[in-house]
């Protein structure tokens, strides 16, 4: 599966907005959008009026950077979130935030999501206590993740958590940090998913 490999603080600059793609750094002084606001590139600083089609394809884009999806699978879940009952804009952001990465990484077992990604591609996380090396698999209410047994001794992995230990999670996870496990309480509502996005624009874009 391709993925973006180029550097990640100008998808921010681009966005015009915080994506948090490389973890703690983008809460300190050495953000990218902190010291250079504007866009990257030779017209990064020019002006310019969005266009509704603009707007709707900024939307999707920051989105699916935040989570760090391409294309395709965002629109495979674009469409899954269209079959489901309720809100199709809402239905989509709750797909996207039951990602075991996403849930790894509010979790605090990971410094980014994208690190939560290559942590769960080696294994070091199991679901209902069976071990899952797929970033993109869906979590579902009930569920527990928790650190694998030898994954706990990793010294990364003892080093993140020490780092990431005190960050809160969302009220619709619980974590045990005695035991470093995590469990799905609920899957989250609208109120509870704090990507900057206005989701009703992605749905707009893709209904066209």
């Amino acid at each position: 599966m391709a993925r973006y490999t180029g550097a990640v603080c100008k998808l921010c600059r681009r966005e015009g907005k915080k994506l948090f793609l490389k973890g703690e750094r983008c809460y300190t002084g050495k953000c990218a959008l902190e010291r250079r606001s504007y866009a990257p590139g030779q017209h990064g600083q020019s002006r310019k009026k969005p266009t509704e089609y603009g707007l709707q394809l900024r939307a999707k884009q920051q989105a699916k950077r935040y989570y760090g999806i391409p294309e395709k699978q965002f629109y495979k879940y674009f469409l899954m979130a269209e079959r489901k009952q309720g809100v199709t804009g809402e239905n989509l952001l709750q797909i996207c935030e039951s990602r075991l990465d996403n849930v790894v990484y509010l979790l605090g077992w990971a410094n980014s999501r994208a690190e939560a990604r290559q942590l769960v591609n080696h294994g070091h996380y199991k679901v209902n206590g069976k071990r899952v090396s797929i970033p993109s698999y869906l979590i579902k209410a009930g569920d527990e993740v928790a650190i694998a047994d030898k994954s706990k001794e990793s010294e990364k992995i003892k080093a993140t958590i020490a780092a990431m230990g005190s960050k809160p999670v969302p009220q619709w996870l619980d974590r045990n940090d005695d035991t470093l496990t995590g469990k799905v309480l609920a899957l989250p509502t609208r109120e509870q998913i704090e990507v900057p996005v206005e989701e009703h624009l992605i749905v707009e874009l893709y209904s066209k």
